[in-house]
């Protein structure tokens, strides 16, 4: 069944520019004609051309206008039949009015009107040339009020462009800058990333997906007497789909979604930041039931007190008070949910963070070996990939990767393939992206001499052999003398994903990275400035051990951590000067007892390194494979977890 009802045509929305553009125009106009029809031009001519005309007898009637040294000529009826004359007459823009023929400009008025009556009267003509003055009284107001009408005009354009309308805006103010610069996606908005698109995070997708059916059915939740939460607060590491779950929030919910990011509330001005927030908070009740989205909340939310010594009134606080006045007290509406995203927990103000105001806080972490293979799938989805392709052994391959990392690996694997001329996207495109992605750009054209390079390879080596005979060090992917990026070569592992570190663990992963310098030292008898980035890892991972996960005997069990963050603010250390030599010694002690046990491994199997550093030196990548061949079976079994398909996937290669 079709409708009858014709779409009602657009009708062109009136405009005061209108009033101006016809103004100008009318000007313009009066300018050209200025005079009446009697004002129209004549066809151009040379004083030569008509002193022949003058001669001839052609001419009734001349004027001279003095001051712009233009003639006008005017020809007898006669004349004007002659053929000579017809683009003359033809060219009048006004055929039956009174114009002049011909105009021409004359140099000097004296010689011309010498020579115009020296012609007279030789030919005894009855004509008396007529001066005259012209002044063009449009024109003249025009230049002389043409930079008043300019600097109103840009006034009004200025003003129109910063006004807020006939209503004044928020707060009754002349200009918008304190409205509110929030984009609104309702259901009218064609949002099309659902839960369906985000995979993984399914406990924050499971908070988020109530959060919305709160808004479409909140007599579901008030029956029983409980409220809706005022809000929602998304934390975790950049890059792991907190802003994503926002658009599936926005795709998902049949209500108004209010988006913006915490930087859009900042501005020069004093109080536009306030402002914008109650314009945003009035929109969204106006609309209720509402969402509003602030992207990086930590711009506006940071705790008050902190880094503002100039003393002076603080913008950023009077805005993040009036969004804590909005969220929770008098008059507030609970028909609106905030949900907020940062990676910066840790700086926001208690107020903000307290229960009333961001009821609930979900933590997005980075996904686990099952939820990147889902993150696979769904980035998978538009390439042309190799039927043989095991998703399984993407997941695998890219531990510690967030959902962001993961679609820029399928990205950088599908301009692999096609640098290299595929037709899909292969398993080694997806390692050679990952390559790039962790290591850098390989650059084979990196000139590097023959010591140098023999270095490199027992360097690397070296760290291959003490992680193959240390039970909690990473199993080795590949080794590779190739330079990319800054370093000259690098080495690739599998780190087990484990929920807590034991002191072992860390002390065999600071071995096995120590490996490089101490091959280093076994084979030349000296060190290089090569294993800056190794002694930069193990440096943390010792401070850590004494200073924040209060594993070493000396120190005891104390931490020097603070989560609340605002040890960052502080001038003093949270311990003694003695304390604080006891902890330089204890995390020097711990390096240098696994760099000594690196250098102790290297030397039992010591030919075997020269063996491995020989074929790494010959091929320029070794794998797995050859370790095995090398040294046998990796003499630890790993514990495998509960998740079967966390094995070392490197066996499939």
């Amino acid at each position: 069944m079709t409708s009858d009802k014709k779409p009602a045509a657009k009708k062109p929305k009136f405009s005061p520019y209108w009033i101006y553009a016809i103004a100008i125009g009318l000007m313009i106009v009066f300018n050209i004609f200025s005079g009446g029809l009697g004002g129209s031009k004549g066809a151009p001519t040379t004083p030569n051309q008509f002193f022949e005309f003058l001669g001839e007898g052609d001419v009734e009637k001349l004027e001279i206008i003095r001051n712009t040294h233009i003639a006008k000529v005017f020809l007898t009826e006669e004349a004007k039949a002659k053929d000579t004359h017809k683009d003359a007459i033809t060219s009048n823009l006004f055929p039956g009015s009174d114009g002049p023929n011909y105009e021409f400009e004359f140099g000097d008025l004296q010689n011309f009107e010498n020579q115009t009556n020296l012609i007279i009267a030789e030919k005894n003509l009855e004509i008396t040339p007529k001066f005259a003055t012209e002044s063009n009284v449009w024109g003249d107001l025009l230049v002389s009020f043409l930079p008043f009408i300019l600097l109103i005009g840009v006034w009004i354009f200025i003003m129109r462009r910063m006004s807020s309308g006939a209503g004044g805006g928020a707060g009754g103010q002349i200009f918008s800058i304190g409205k509110s610069r929030a984009k609104l996606f309702d259901e009218n908005t064609d949002v099309k990333t659902t839960f369906k698109d985000v995979a993984g995070l399914e406990g924050a997708k499971e908070e988020v997906q109530e959060i919305v059916d709160f808004l479409k059915n909140p007599g579901k939740y008030t029956a029983l007497g409980g409220k809706i939460p005022k809000g929602a607060l998304l934390v975790g590491p950049p890059g792991t789909g907190k802003t994503l779950l926002a658009k599936a929030v926005a795709g998902e919910a049949k209500v108004p979604f209010f988006s913006l990011s915490g930087s859009d509330f900042v501005e020069m001005f004093v109080g536009v930041g306030a402002s914008r927030v109650r314009d945003l908070f009035k929109q969204a009740k106006d609309k209720s039931p509402a969402i509003i989205f602030i992207d990086e909340i930590d711009a506006i939310g940071r705790a008050r007190g902190k880094s503002n010594f100039s003393g002076s009134n603080d913008e950023r606080e009077n805005t993040l008070n009036q969004l804590l006045t909005e969220m929770d007290g008098f008059g507030t509406n609970t028909n609106v949910i905030v949900v907020a995203a940062t990676n910066r927990a840790d700086v926001l103000d208690t107020a903000l963070m307290r229960a009333g105001r961001f009821d609930r806080q979900i933590y997005v972490d980075l996904p686990d070996i099952r939820e990147r293979k889902e993150i696979f799938e769904v980035h998978l989805r538009p390439l042309k990939i190799d039927k043989e392709l095991d998703v399984d052994f993407l997941s695998k391959q890219t531990p510690g990767f967030s959902g962001a990392d993961i679609a820029n690996v399928c990205n950088e694997a599908a301009l692999v393939a096609a640098r290299k001329g595929h037709k899909k996207v292969g398993k080694q495109d997806f390692l050679d992206a990952v390559d790039r992605i962790v290591g850098g750009l390989e650059k084979k054209n990196k000139i590097v001499t023959a010591s140098e390079k023999k270095a490199v390879a027992y360097h690397e080596a070296g760290h291959a052999v003490v992680s193959w005979m240390l039970e909690y060090a990473a199993p080795l992917v590949k080794v590779t003398i190739v330079p990319r990026g800054r370093s000259l070569g690098a080495a690739w592992y599998l780190p087990e994903e484990r929920l807590i570190v034991r002191p072992n663990q860390m002390l065999d992963e600071m071995c096995a990275t120590l490996g490089g310098r101490a091959a280093e030292k076994v084979i030349f008898n000296e060190i290089s400035t090569g294993a800056l980035s190794d002694l930069e890892k193990v440096t943390k991972q010792a401070r850590a051990m004494v200073t924040v996960y209060g594993l070493n005997d000396k120190v005891g069990n104390l931490t020097f951590y603070d989560s609340s963050g605002q040890t960052e603010y502080g001038f003093t250390k949270p311990y003694s000067e003695q304390t604080a030599e006891l902890i330089d010694k204890e995390i020097s002690n711990i390096i240098e007892a696994q760099y000594q046990r690196a250098i102790n491994i290297l030397e039992e199997n010591k030919e075997k390194l020269i063996l491995l550093a020989e074929e790494l030196l010959e091929k320029e990548v070794i794998f797995k494979d050859n370790l095995e061949t090398i040294f046998g079976k990796r003499p630890f079994e790993v514990e495998p977890p509960i998740d079967q398909t966390q094995k070392d996937n490197t066996e499939e290669e």
